[in-house]
């Protein structure tokens, strides 16, 4: 295999500038076959970038030593115009040199990983980063790709290493002249870890929600502007509407930003008694979406609910549809017509879902999740054990183990090959 590899860092399609990256052994004496000897590490230098003894374009190359990059190895990086035919034309160059090759997606943060600059949470923080649509997205990715929960896990283990080997010592020098009685200090290692991985859990919900964005599903009869409402907040026709009932049989989906949340609107179909049956799975589909939907908004015709068989929850809003034709005068009244109460729903909704997401740690996949909760559960019966006395230290220290590996698997210290190549696939050729 080739000792270079490189790919298109920037993003395809006719720009000012784009930025070609090189990683591996010999990238800078490869690239100064191109541009001309005299590279050193680091460095900047405006370059002429020839093939053939042809100009192909004036170059700016950045050059970062091996333990000084991104990947942990000798990078260099391209920044040449950004015209379709000057990239096209450094690419198949590059393509065509015997030691370096094409990068698979994802493959210069994989040399990140197994170089040690990175950690899988923080690989996975990366991989967020680049999909964030929102500013509250950018903050949590951007917090975990630079090590936020990676130390906090790194801390609790500590913690736990010292308490395991307390109890071993114990163990092994059982008939030495040592102090033997080493739970009060265990026990506190392991209740102040325990605390903590209570609080992540606990946050983590938030925080995944956060990540993959807050479901709000708009509910009601048929026939109450559920999908007038829903272009209404979307700003566009989304969905179709009709004065005929029962139009919506599917869940429609709107995508958008509110104050810097992702949020996915969902109209569903409108709920009541029928005898079609496509209607009727879409009547179930309804109900099954909004009962999993973070909050929900209800509307009606005159703030009641009645034949929903649907209670709201705390946080959940009622509202009263078509206000520029109904004659109630109290409660929340919203036309998507003429927009009345859409910038106070708009504000509600807004409260509502960052008082949830305010409750966020920096746990934010359900994988990070799952790991803490194995670590806490063998913490739990550890702490159980030690409780029980030094005759069963072993089985206490045993259990202790298992839940550092449970948090090592959260941050990768273990086997992780095939979750590897799921989270690099979604990654560019240049990252």
């Amino acid at each position: 295999m080739s000792d270079v590899i490189f790919a298109l860092a920037s993003a395809k399609g006719r720009a000012g500038v784009a930025v070609l990256r090189l990683s591996g052994r010999g990238a800078v004496a490869l690239i100064e076959e191109y541009v001309g000897t005299g590279l050193t590490t680091p460095d900047r230098s405006l370059r002429k970038f020839k093939s053939g003894g042809e100009l192909i374009d004036e170059v700016l190359i950045l050059t970062f030593a091996k333990g000084a990059s991104f990947t942990g190895e000798e990078v260099v990086e391209i920044h040449c115009h950004g015209s379709t035919a000057v990239v096209s034309a450094l690419l198949r160059i590059l393509g065509d040199h015997p030691n370096a090759r094409m990068a698979e997606p994802g493959e210069f943060t994989r040399k990140a990983l197994e170089n040690g600059c990175l950690d899988l949470v923080q690989v996975e923080g990366l991989a967020d980063l680049i999909d964030a649509e929102t500013e509250a997205q950018r903050k949590l990715a951007s917090n975990v790709m630079t090590g936020a929960l990676s130390d906090k896990v790194n801390g609790w283990r500590r913690d736990l290493i010292r308490a395991v080997s307390l109890i071993e010592a114990t163990i092994d020098f059982a008939d030495e002249d040592i102090p033997t009685d080493v739970s009060p200090e265990v026990l506190t290692l392991i209740d102040n870890v325990t605390r903590d991985l209570e609080s992540e859990i606990k946050g983590s919900f938030a925080a995944e929600r956060i990540r993959d964005g807050f479901e709000v599903a708009i509910v009601g009869k048929p026939n109450v502007g559920k999908s007038t409402l829903l272009n209404a907040l979307a700003g566009r026709e989304a969905a179709i509407t009709s004065e005929i009932a029962g139009t919506t049989r599917d869940v429609i989906e709107v995508r958008m930003d509110i104050n810097g949340l992702a949020v996915t609107l969902l109209d569903t179909a409108g709920i009541r008694e029928t005898d079609n049956q496509i209607e009727k799975l879409g009547v179930g589909l309804a109900r099954q979406r909004a009962e999993a939907a973070d909050l929900r908004v209800f509307l009606t015709e005159n703030g009641e609910i009645e034949g929903l068989k649907m209670t709201p929850l705390v946080d959940d809003i009622v509202a009263i549809g078509k206000s520029d034709i109904s004659a109630s005068s109290e409660g929340l009244k919203i036309s998507g017509k003429s927009g009345q109460g859409i910038d106070k729903l708009i504000e509600i909704i807004d409260s509502s879902l960052s008082n949830k997401a305010a409750f966020a740690q920096t746990a934010t996949r359900e994988r990070h999740r799952i790991g803490m909760e194995q670590a806490l559960h063998s913490l739990n019966t550890g702490r159980a054990l030690v409780l029980d006395g030094p005759e069963v230290s072993e089985i206490a220290a045993a259990e202790l183990h298992q839940g550092i590996a449970s948090l090592n698997g959260v941050i990768g210290k273990v086997d992780v090959e095939d979750l590897l190549d799921e989270i690099f696939a979604s990654f560019c050729l240049g990252k």
